[in-house]
């Protein structure tokens, strides 16, 4: 269909679901602050169910669609899905976040002449039959889309390409928070401890999605030799997931049950990193890692893996741990730094980093009209 000349352009993005995850949060993040007049987002996402965005994704003007879950088998299904989605609907351009049939969608997008952009979050698939058939789909992406962003070098690498990430199709966008509602504020802190009954005690924290790469498995193991060292502490872990069930019974089975707190997935994460002491990210792998950013704004001291991508590193609070080494040692760690010291005000290191929200969507919204105007 023809592209509609006038205002709000239409972009549409193309994600796994609208709940809480990496690239759900940066576009939302830029969602938020775009000038709506300009621009509107519109999505794809791969569920039929309510997710935790729908309602203010609806309230902010956009439209939501559901297409069929890739299976494989359903692949003729699949591209039938998108090339009638495509014959009724306008866009200026697709900016496609779900990169594992994104060289399916991509490409029937550009048989409908939009525009396309493929969006790498992330540096592996994993090293299962899953993450194998992954690799296999999201290589073509490299020939098939028109314009590559990534959230480091690293993810630009791995996604696209040498080749790619050296040629002026590539940029790397940072991801961006509000940095106004993550400064450390005492008075969140104490009341929500207060309504948890934290009070007094050393936090560990955890933001993220119970899947693989986020190593629970390592959280729980390095939490319970920190309990050998301080019983009064807590492990608080946010978010949901495939393995959240398991790392339950991991908790009831080390007899953790009283000191561990599940609180599900949650939009007030600016809030809850308010009532940690540490941030304890051990991930297998990251596109860049963005909540270690989130902790950082809100003047958290954060503990992280090796494999997190060193540009997450943007002020002094973070140390980098190799994941080969012992719980024990990851666990001293975090208590010799939990306790004693002044949470700060890091507006200035994170906007001076461009990690800033309003940066990154002037920065997009001149991206767009470029990439619309090619």
């Amino acid at each position: 269909m023809a592209i509609k000349s006038d205002y709000p352009i239409r972009i549409l993005h193309v994600l796994g679901s609208l709940n809480l995850g990496g690239a759900q949060s940066f576009v939302m993040n830029i969602y938020r602050e775009i000038d709506r007049t300009k621009f509107q987002f519109d999505f794809v996402i791969h569920t039929n169910e309510k997710c935790i965005f729908t309602e203010e994704v609806l309230s902010l003007g956009g439209r939501i669609y559901s297409c069929p879950s890739y299976k494989g088998v359903n692949h003729i299904e699949y591209c039938r899905w998108w090339n009638a989605f495509l014959k009724k609907k306008s866009f200026a351009l697709i900016h496609g976040h779900v990169r594992s049939t994104a060289s399916i969608y991509l490409k029937i997008a550009k048989k409908h002449k939009v525009k396309t952009i493929s969006h790498s979050h992330s540096t592996a698939s994993g090293s299962n039959i899953k993450g194998m058939v992954k690799n296999f789909l999201q290589y073509p992406i490299r020939f098939t889309s028109d314009y590559f962003l990534a959230c480091s070098k690293d993810a630009g690498s791995w996604l696209f390409g040498k080749k790619i990430i050296d040629s002026p199709k590539f940029s790397i966008i940072n991801n961006a928070i509000n940095t106004e509602s993550f400064i450390f504020n005492e008075d969140i802190r104490r009341e929500l401890r207060i309504r948890y009954g934290i009070n007094d005690r050393l936090v560990v924290g955890h933001i993220g999605r119970f899947t693989k790469e986020k190593n629970h498995e390592k959280i729980l193991g390095i939490y319970h030799e920190l309990y050998k060292l301080d019983e009064k502490s807590m492990l608080v872990l946010v978010g949901e997931g495939d393995e959240q069930e398991y790392i339950k019974k991991l908790v009831e089975k080390l007899k953790l049950s009283e000191n561990v707190l599940f609180m599900g997935a949650k939009t007030n994460v600016a809030d809850l990193l308010q009532m940690f002491d540490v941030f304890l990210f051990p991930s297998l792998w990251e596109g860049l890692g963005m909540a270690v950013i989130e902790a950082e704004a809100s003047g958290l001291e954060c503990v992280v893996s090796s494999e997190v991508p060193k540009e997450v590193d943007i002020t002094n609070l973070v140390h980098f741990i190799d994941l080969k080494t012992e719980n024990s040692i990851w666990a001293k760690k975090v208590l010799d730094i939990g306790t004693g010291y002044i949470r700060r005000n890091m507006q200035k290191e994170i906007r001076a980093n461009n990690y800033d929200v309003q940066v990154t969507t002037d920065w997009i919204e001149k991206y767009y009209n470029k990439v619309i105007n090619s």
